[in-house]
């Protein structure tokens, strides 16, 4: 028998028994903090490696897109580079052709007043209507070489044309100087999108997005307004 007024004695524990003194006895152990981790990482951790995935595809997904506008942008620079260099060469033939054209008009004119004075010390009438034929032709050909509209190849033609070259060349190296800057962009957010991977560190993304933003931005400021940007910064 029990002595009368003695209780059993119980501890409260992690479900541990053993028997003390007669006495079922449980007894109470700390749990220690990795006991804690563990547990926690048992109940959650599905949870958190679901999240983990998720946050991997949303910056896998951001990668693409900015290897797409990559790829766009360096297509597109090329391309600006090469008009460049085709209006560069198209206004140096213009110029060279434009040359050519007032020096041929400058040695007729020259001819032309030779002619003319020689005109006045002329006393064979024949002679002298021979010479005026050439004076009429020598001076039409030189005022085709000063001004032909319909085939747009006298002098003043062809500066215009040699400007609006040099137009077209200068318009496409800003295309390609904006396209340059938008790959360089959207690069280096792909490399910080990658960083932030491996680190964890979600402000890496972030600024990942924001020069993606920027590179499309400066993308399409070259494709549609390659001029706004030097015209603000002539205002």
């Amino acid at each position: 028998m029990k002595p009368p007024g003695r209780r059993p004695q119980t501890l409260v524990a992690r479900g541990v028994v053993t028997p003390c003194a007669g006495a079922m006895v449980r007894y109470t152990v700390p749990a220690t903090t990795a006991d804690c981790e563990g547990q926690m990482a048992h109940e959650f951790g599905p949870e958190l490696e679901e999240d983990e995935k998720r946050k991997d595809k949303r910056i896998a997904l951001l990668i693409s897109i900015l290897a797409l506008f990559l790829a766009l942008s360096e297509m597109l620079g090329k391309s600006a580079q090469t008009e460049a260099l085709h209006a560069n060469v198209s206004a140096n033939d213009l110029w060279s052709f434009y040359q050519a054209k007032v020096i041929r008009m400058t040695v007729l004119r020259t001819a032309v007043q030779t002619l003319e004075f020689d005109l006045s010390a002329t006393t064979d009438a024949e002679l002298k209507d021979a010479k005026r034929k050439v004076i009429d032709t020598w001076t039409k050909t030189a005022d085709r070489y000063e001004s032909d509209p319909d085939k747009k190849e006298g002098r003043k033609e062809l500066e215009e044309r040699a400007h609006e070259a040099e137009q077209e060349r200068d318009r496409e190296l800003v295309r390609y100087h904006h396209y340059e800057f938008a790959s360089a962009a959207l690069q280096i957010g792909i490399v910080l999108a990658s960083a932030s991977v491996i680190t964890t560190m979600p402000v890496l993304a972030w600024l990942a997005g924001g020069l993606g933003l920027a590179g499309v931005a400066l993308t399409a400021v070259g494709f549609f307004t390659p001029d706004a940007l030097h015209a603000l910064h002539i205002m």
